[in-house]
């Protein structure tokens, strides 16, 4: 197994960023039976793991035991950093996370590392933040991304129909919502609405993702899930939608993702 931490200069961003990247490889053979020198390496199957709101690309690492289960199922995961931004797209430039995620990033690492080019064979998942970003993505782009991994998402669309400028927390304030999806009136129809993407996606006929989502029912979120499941199965994706004990926190989403890499 191999342990990496990269840091690629990436365009979409205007700056070098952090990756993590785990590699199941196995051992050269030992001593006695060594492993052929030309013997090549079979691309992985791979998974693009996305952080939670203020978290960062060691998250998944340091408070899961991801590496355990990546190295057990043989399938590489790439941790990117993708700051407070939900991973989308936003008006500044050096700011196009979306494109960061589902296409840069995609780009590079396929380039750098022995990993599968095959739809079938790549995967995105997050935890709240990180299931959003993970679904948006995934949706947007389906040429991609064989299956969609989400666990306490954040419900960015209902959020959006219900902002109000009194809240001590900024992270769900309209001014920082706002700030990072643009006019809350314009949001619904947008590349950024989950309702929406779905929509356009089934429309395109293009492939459909696979979708795996799972909420604690402690989970002030489990309501949104609820409706972006909702959504999904009434468009025909094929959805596993659990919900069990459990709150916003890494005690059930290190559960969850190996409950994820297994049903993989």
């Amino acid at each position: 197994m191999a342990l990496i931490q990269c840091n690629f200069f990436v365009s979409s961003l205007m700056r070098t960023v952090p990756v993590n990247v785990i590699l199941p490889i196995e051992q050269m053979g030992s001593f006695a039976n060594p492993q052929p020198e030309d013997q090549p390496v079979k691309p992985f199957k791979t998974l693009y793991l996305l952080h939670g709101i203020l978290g960062n690309y060691t998250d998944w690492l340091s408070l899961t035991r991801i590496q355990s289960w990546a190295v057990e199922k043989k399938i590489a995961v790439v941790m990117p950093s993708g700051d407070n931004s939900f991973y989308v797209d936003k008006a500044a430039p050096g700011e196009r996370y979306g494109t960061f995620i589902r296409k840069e990033l995609v780009e590079l690492t396929r380039k750098t590392f022995p990993l599968s080019h095959k739809r079938e064979d790549t995967f995105i998942a997050g935890l709240s933040m990180g299931g959003y970003g993970a679904i948006i993505n995934g949706l947007n782009a389906p040429e991609t991304f064989s299956v969609i991994g989400a666990f306490s998402a954040s419900n960015v669309a209902r959020r959006m129909d219900n902002l109000t400028e009194n809240t001590e927390n900024i992270f769900i304030s309209k001014e920082y919502f706002e700030m990072v999806f643009g006019d809350a009136q314009k949001f619904r129809g947008s590349d950024k609405d989950e309702f929406t993407a779905a929509e356009k996606l089934v429309e395109s006929n293009s492939p459909k993702p696979k979708v795996y989502m799972a909420c604690g029912t402690g989970d002030g979120s489990i309501e949104g899930n609820r409706l972006v499941v909702d959504k999904l199965k009434s468009l025909d994706f094929d959805v596993t939608w659990i919900e069990d004990e459990g709150k916003h926190d890494f005690e059930f989403w290190n559960k969850y993702i190996e409950k994820f890499i297994n049903w993989l």
